[in-house]
């Protein structure tokens, strides 16, 4: 399952990213690391983006690079 996938108020945890080096890079300066517990906030109406909470930082991103962490719930 992938983060992308998370309905409105789940919480999962980071098993692996599948991203390139820059992308995880960026991730990891949020918190989004292997391991980590994340909450789903919010989508757009479109559905395009997605914001999630890790630890006290609420995060937006795309929901092509959501495709690319994998959780478990």
């Amino acid at each position: 399952m992938t983060l992308n996938n998370l309905k409105k108020g789940d919480s999962a945890v980071i098993t692996e990213i599948n991203a390139s080096r820059e992308l995880k890079n960026r991730f990891n300066s949020f918190g989004l690391v292997k391991g980590a517990k994340v909450l789903s906030k919010e989508r757009s109406l479109a559905k395009k983006t997605i914001e999630v909470k890790v630890n006290k930082t609420s995060i937006s991103m795309r929901a092509s690079e959501a495709e690319l962490v994998e959780i478990v719930q």
